[in-house]
């Protein structure tokens, strides 16, 4: 059962998201920023990463790019789940290593579309 770790500071948002991703028999380990998601990184592996942008400590692209650095994560899935939705944000996100770029509010069903074709 794929792993999945869901990055965001609204606490709202990471319950919607984790009863989406639970929902449909995936595994979800929440942090509140890219900090924490940093962190718990280091002591367990994820088949996926879905992080928000904005947020304190260390926002998503921030994140992306330490864990594009750690050879762990060099293949992982990550995907940008944000209300930016600008195309500069977005060639940010793949200059750094994002995978892919959903913008909220999201739709269950196509964020669950989504990542059945990213997990490997």
């Amino acid at each position: 059962m794929p792993v999945i770790l869901a990055v965001d500071d609204s606490p709202s948002m990471r319950k919607m998201v984790s009863f989406t991703l639970l929902g449909a028999g995936y595994q979800v380990v929440e942090a509140v920023d890219g900090q924490d998601a940093y962190e718990k990184a280091q002591t367990q592996f994820f088949d996926l990463v879905l992080t928000d942008q904005n947020m304190p400590r260390m926002d998503g692209l921030g994140l992306t790019r330490k864990l594009r650095d750690h050879p762990q994560f060099k293949t992982t899935p990550i995907l940008m789940l944000t209300t930016e939705s600008s195309d500069l944000m977005k060639q940010a996100g793949r200059a750094a290593g994002a995978t892919g770029w959903l913008v909220k509010p999201f739709d269950p069903a196509k964020l669950l579309d989504v990542l059945k074709k990213v997990i490997r």
